[in-house]
């Protein structure tokens, strides 16, 4: 945030089209004394594509020193500000749709704006959330963003129920059954797909509800029910592909490797990533490592290339072949930082993030097991802990990537931009007695973590509480060992690439209070 001139932004990439154009347009406004309103349609236009691209430095960069010129421009605030949250300067976004809502009180995508922004600050929110949805009642993500405002305020039970009643009104609202059975399952609610049941009730042939119920039930690994749901929609609406996907899906992951093997041979020519994934599950469960290389080499140039890297990366280890080592590193991508904080700073850092632990229960689609999970973007906030921590971080980061080899063309790590440090996502999730994370990995980021901020004082006998990298899920049946074991300690951060296979280690007793995040793989 703050004052730019026209010459603070970062470049990594040289001569781009939207560069050549940015040059342009700084060119000739530089020499406007003052803005006509094509000069400000240019420059909006131009934000708006800059945007859209993931330049967001070059849309501020533009942008930030026209307001001198055009203070009165509630479309040029508005643009700083949806720049700025791209970013992740959230106070200069603030800033930004706040003046942008004072020229225009009325329109109701700055007054979205200006929510979105305070809420993923960790600001109440949730008063104007409702304001705007006074417009727009039946916006169905609107709709979801007031609920997670009040949920995140202390007000879950108006969150879901504003979420119940939508769906009540209109079953077949995919997205508002996802948001509220996953909220009902942390909250300890039994009843999580009840909505969804009952909306089956009303409407027994649609196909896309008899899924959804399917995708909440086995989220929890509940194979039986899920099986019983699949059985009800052939008995009603006959043999469908989505279902025998899906019924392989199951027998995979629930031991039934004869009947798995006959349904995907039944799909060996659907073209669907998940299927694929599935199936390449199933082939190193069943010994079939030569038709689990050819399914996973088959998504590695599409969008499932950062979830199917960490089975290529397990394949080439059982071959022996080195592109094993390519991959994850020799030695390991891993690197880990003991971050400068103090006992004082730790406390005060553990202290809120157990007021931001909402919930009872661990969310159904995350890696945790006996414990809890804060839900919202975490490095948003702009609490002085969150910030302070962040900053550490984002230096631990940087030394991270700057010690990292050469570009490597086609690498999932080595093969990405090195510039601006972003972050995807970040949480923290507090374990509790035998709690702990499965294997996993992290197919929306390019480097992820484990940051430890409170944990017992006896985890048990090591490697108890540890984190376990490089080594796939047991489920898998495959006898890999890890590449390495990092132990825990307070204000200690292990960084590694978000395509490395990670788990941790059941501990006896006591709370585990970690931070986790993903840094997005750079645009520029």
């Amino acid at each position: 945030g703050g004052d730019r001139s026209w010459r603070t932004v970062a470049r990594t990439m040289t001569d781009t089209p939207l560069e050549r154009r940015f040059d342009q347009l700084r060119q000739q406004l530089t020499a406007m004394p003052a803005l006509t309103g094509a000069d400000v349609d240019a420059a909006t236009d131009f934000a708006i594509d800059a945007n859209a691209a993931h330049r967001a430095d070059l849309a501020l960069a533009l942008l930030e020193p026209l307001v001198a010129k055009a203070p009165n421009v509630a479309k040029i605030w508005q643009l700083i500000g949806l720049a700025a949250r791209d970013e992740q300067a959230m106070e200069t976004a603030a800033n930004a749709f706040a003046r942008a809502a004072q020229l225009a009180p009325q329109d109701p995508r700055i007054a979205l704006g200006k929510a979105q922004v305070a809420f993923e600050s960790g600001e109440a929110s949730a008063d104007q959330f409702i304001a705007v949805r006074r417009i727009a009642p039946q916006d169905g993500e609107l709709a979801l963003s007031t609920a997670a405002a009040l949920v995140q305020e202390g007000r879950s039970g108006d969150g879901v129920a504003l979420v119940t009643d939508l769906i009540r009104q209109n079953p077949g609202w995919l997205r508002g059954h996802e948001w509220l059975a996953s909220n009902r399952w942390i909250s300890g609610d039994p009843d999580y797909a009840g909505e969804l049941e009952t909306a089956l009730t009303r409407f027994p042939d649609d196909p896309a509800l008899y899924l959804a119920l399917y995708r909440a039930v086995s989220q929890v690994e509940d194979w039986s029910r899920a099986q019983a749901i699949l059985a009800s929609a052939r008995a009603r609406l006959g043999d469908r592909i989505e279902w025998d996907a899906a019924e392989a899906h199951i027998a995979t992951e629930s031991g039934a490797d004869d009947h798995a093997q006959a349904l995907f041979s039944r799909l060996a020519d659907l073209a669907d990533p998940g299927v694929a994934l599935s199936e390449i599950r199933h082939c190193l469960r069943t010994g079939r490592v030569d038709r689990a290389e050819k399914r996973a080499h088959g998504l590695l140039g599409g969008p499932a290339a950062r979830a199917a890297w960490p089975y290529m990366g397990t394949i080439w280890r059982l071959l022996g072949d080195p592109r094993a080592a390519w991959l994850d590193g020799d030695p390991p991508f891993v690197r880990h930082f003991d971050l400068p904080l103090s006992h004082t700073e730790l406390d005060q850092l553990a202290t809120l993030l157990r007021r931001l632990h909402l919930s009872t229960h661990a969310p159904p689609e995350q890696s945790l097991r006996g414990g809890t999970q804060t839900q919202g973007h975490l490095f948003l906030r702009t609490e002085p802990q969150l910030l302070a921590i962040r900053a550490h971080i984002v230096d631990a980061v940087r030394a991270y990537v700057d010690v990292l080899p050469a570009h490597v063309e086609g690498h999932p790590l080595l093969g990405t931009l090195r510039g601006a440090v972003h972050f995807e996502g970040a949480w923290s999730v507090r374990l509790g007695a035998q709690g702990f994370h499965v294997v996993h990995t992290h197919p929306v980021g390019w480097i992820s973590s484990a940051l430890y901020v409170a944990l017992p004082d006896d985890l048990g006998a090591a490697p108890a509480g540890w984190l376990e990298l490089g080594a796939p899920p047991p489920d898998l049946r495959l006898d890999l060992a890890p590449y390495l074991r990092i132990e825990p300690k307070p204000g200690r951060l292990a960084l590694f690439p978000s395509t490395m296979w990670h788990g941790t280690v059941p501990f006896d007793d006591g709370e585990r209070l970690t931070i986790a995040f993903d840094i997005r793989t750079p645009s520029r």
